[in-house]
């Protein structure tokens, strides 16, 4: 299965995105993560935005499944869990 990924711009971040998404990858053995492209077409899309405004857009991606926003690091356990249950 395939998860696109689209970080937000990160101009007010409150947590280290990139060390959630590292933690995210290493838990979840059922999913090829890559960065979102537009054009391509992926399983699932993991949206990260680094404050509650969470405000990176992802309409120009083609999902086929579900679309999952995460804006805190309290997230990554709930995020690692519906990804792992894919």
């Amino acid at each position: 299965m395939k998860c696109g990924i689209r970080f937000c711009g990160g101009c007010n971040p409150r947590y280290d995105r990139g060390k959630a998404c590292e933690g995210i990858k290493a838990s979840v053995d059922n999913m090829d993560f890559l960065n979102a492209v537009e054009g391509n077409e992926y399983d699932t899309l993991l949206v990260i935005g680094g404050c509650t405004n969470c405000c990176a857009s992802y309409d120009q991606y083609k999902v086929k499944g579900d679309v999952y926003k995460m804006w805190d690091k309290d997230h990554v356990e709930l995020i690692k869990d519906k990804l792992s249950a894919k």
